[in-house]
């Protein structure tokens, strides 16, 4: 889009009296499509997320990282071992994708006044959402990091823009999704787009993690009270094509099969790689298909689900017993725990798709569910200065009611305990989706990840190449 040459097709006389226009970052943003355009092309990183939920999931304790042996994708293994330095490929990879989406949606705000038209606070809104989106993704995982409010990062601005404290960080992501909370409604104007909705929910989410409970409680309800979210019925709908954006997705990352791509370029992948990543290796038989055997759960989290809860057998694939009643057969990865990520695992597709089908799944990502804002917003509600447990039961037991069938199992304790309880149904209800890390380091519970260092592994090490580039501008982070 930086560099679009227009040229007509025309006689040699007009070429030689007329002037060559040439379309480029600067002079684009002349119409509605250019604007809408450009709003594609900033939603587009989101696929790219897919290693943001594998390497965050591989690096709480829900899960061990697998593969085919102690060197399948040495950037994996190390962030499960905590020994993970400023030398790994896949934690650069989450750096430079993430902010390739910052610098896309940034060229949009850049421009917001250039050009105006019907509809364009919408798009704005949405360019602030995915802003603050890919922000908050940085600043989970590296803490202090560069921002430019005004517009795109340009060469050289690595040595002179400095890595901004994580409060300056989360303020900009705040400003960024209020604007979006603004301009948005509740429904979509496209499927997969932001709405209000998703912005209220981000910028709960980012308040918890500051542990700014009586505003997370605020706009949290906001979502529940006015955003038209229903849990679905049946959870075990949820993560199967047909429930995909269903009633209790509040942003969900649009994946396709139709275009296909290949392991020299996984960000350019229109499916969700992590699927395939995490497939049962060898595997011959019904509803499922091959894979790579990564993000293998352990027993410590599948014996973390209560008896009765319909939940269990959805998340987790315990793969002896599904061969035994189904008669498939599969061979074994490394660190091979018997079980497998069943929410996001290849299924059988009703045609091939386009290029390699182990990195061209279809699966979307549900980023924020419905029962993620009510499990935060129980959080916030029962951590505020003045607690409101009733309340807070309220939204935890919608989540139990659904696991369970019935409201038998439902909490009534309070205080501390009322919180671990809200802390062990967000592991349970979100296992497999990217979550456990942060929700430990966020609660001051990193050590109970085996390897895990207090006072360094709560943020991972500002990729090598980057520090370099800098030229001395950025330091690393602790211990790194």
């Amino acid at each position: 889009m930086a560099s679009l040459f227009i040229l007509s097709s025309c006689s040699d006389d007009y070429l030689n009296n007329s002037k060559l226009y040439a379309e480029d970052s600067e002079s684009f943003f002349n119409s509605e499509a250019d604007y809408y355009n450009a709003l594609v092309a900033a939603y587009d990183p989101l696929q790219s997320t897919f290693i943001n939920v594998l390497m965050g999931e591989i690096a709480s304790n829900n899960t061990l990282c697998g593969g085919e042996s102690a060197t399948d994708v040495p950037g994996y293994q190390q962030v499960d071992d905590m020994i993970h330095t400023p030398v790994n490929a896949q934690l650069q990879n989450l750096w430079s994708w993430m902010y390739g989406g910052v610098n896309r949606a940034a060229y949009i705000i850049e421009f917001k006044d250039k050009t105006d038209f019907t509809g364009k606070d919408v798009i704005l809104g949405e360019a602030y959402f995915l802003r603050a989106y890919y922000n908050f993704e940085l600043v989970k995982w590296f803490g202090d990091i560069p921002i430019k409010p005004e517009g795109r990062f340009v060469l050289g601005d690595e040595k002179t823009i400095p890595r901004s404290p994580k409060a300056d960080v989360y303020a900009l992501i705040e400003a960024d999704l209020k604007i979006a909370v603004a301009n948005l409604s509740y429904t979509a104007p496209q499927t997969g787009r932001a709405t209000k909705g998703a912005a209220e929910a981000l910028l709960g989410k980012v308040y918890l993690y500051q542990d700014k409970f009586s505003e997370a409680a605020s706009i949290l309800e906001s979502v529940i009270n006015n955003g038209g979210y229903v849990l679905e019925s049946d959870y075990n709908k949820i993560f199967e094509f047909a429930g995909e954006n269903g009633t209790g997705s509040v942003f969900e990352v649009q994946y396709t099969d139709i275009e296909g791509a290949g392991f020299g370029c996984l960000q350019c992948s229109e499916g969700n790689v992590a699927v395939g990543f995490q497939g049962v290796r060898g595997y011959q038989g019904t509803l499922f298909t091959s894979g790579f055997s990564f993000n293998v759960p352990t027993q410590e989290v599948v014996d973390e689900f209560e008896a009765g809860d319909n939940r269990k057998d959805v998340a987790i694939l315990d793969i002896e017993a599904w061969a035994q009643s189904t008669g498939a057969s599969y061979t074994t990865g490394y660190e091979h725990t018997g079980y497998f990520n069943r929410k996001y695992i290849p299924r059988v597709r009703t045609a091939d798709a386009a290029g390699d089908l182990n990195i061209t799944n279809p699966n979307n990502y549900r980023a924020i569910r419905f029962a993620d804002v009510l499990l935060m917003a129980a959080e916030a509600n029962n951590r505020k200065s003045t607690p409101d447990d009733t309340k807070a039961k309220i939204y935890l037991n919608r989540v139990r009611e659904r696991a369970f069938g019935n409201a038998n199992n439902n909490i009534t304790t309070t205080g501390s305990n009322l919180t671990a309880a809200i802390y062990k149904e967000r592991r349970v209800e979100l296992v497999g989706e990217g979550h456990q890390f942060f929700d430990l380091v966020r609660t001051g519970r990193g050590a109970q990840i085996s390897g895990f260092t207090t006072g360094k592994n709560e943020v991972f090490p500002i990729p090598l190449e980057e520090i370099q580039f800098s030229q001395g501008n950025w330091s690393q982070n602790p211990q790194y």
